[in-house]
């Protein structure tokens, strides 16, 4: 597998919906229940550049095997030096590091690009996504019990955060 990690392009947003189509559609890590359009894949793209956000695709052979993006945690401003990352990982190409590399970058460029926290919001707790954070150095800080329902049953949703380089130490700003 030679992966390539590199910026995200509107010419990605038909892979990326497909990806992220199968995650919507049989799992829980997220809650969203309609999968979304290449168009409003485009718009997100272009929303983390235009605010110097990392969007981050995996390509294997030419081909988008996973992507990864960073925004503010929350649309305020003393927020802005905090940030939410989603990761998702082609279903038939898990286990096989991509999601540890991708993530690896994703938290490098986050960092570069001033936030000094990062934190995951992982959709009904799923194990493979709580694994993933914890080799990266996330810890776990918090559990919202049955605050989703997808598939007909009740989920919960695990905080876990990680300080990126030096963390509150540093004054909000690029690295």
């Amino acid at each position: 597998m030679a992966l390539t990690i590199r910026p995200a392009q509107p010419g990605d947003s038909a892979a990326i919906a497909a990806i992220y189509a199968v995650h919507v559609l049989t799992g829980t890590a997220t809650f969203d229940t309609v999968p979304r359009t290449p168009a409003e894949i485009t718009t997100r793209i272009a929303e983390c550049r235009s605010r110097g956000w990392p969007f981050l695709v995996a390509e294997d052979a030419g081909q988008p095997v996973g992507y990864a993006y960073a925004t503010q945690l929350r649309d305020r401003p003393a927020y802005a030096a905090t940030c939410e990352d989603s990761i998702y990982v082609a279903a038939d190409r898990t286990g096989q590091g991509i999601g540890s590399r991708l993530l690896a970058a994703l938290c490098g460029a986050a960092e570069e690009a001033g936030f000094r926290q990062m934190i995951a919001v992982i959709g009904g707790g799923e194990p493979a996504s709580v694994a993933l954070h914890g080799r990266l150095g996330f810890r776990h800080v918090g559990r919202l019990h049955a605050v989703g329902h997808k598939f007909g049953r009740w989920l919960d949703t695990v905080y876990m955060q990680r300080a990126l380089g030096e963390g509150n130490p540093l004054p909000p700003g690029p690295a």
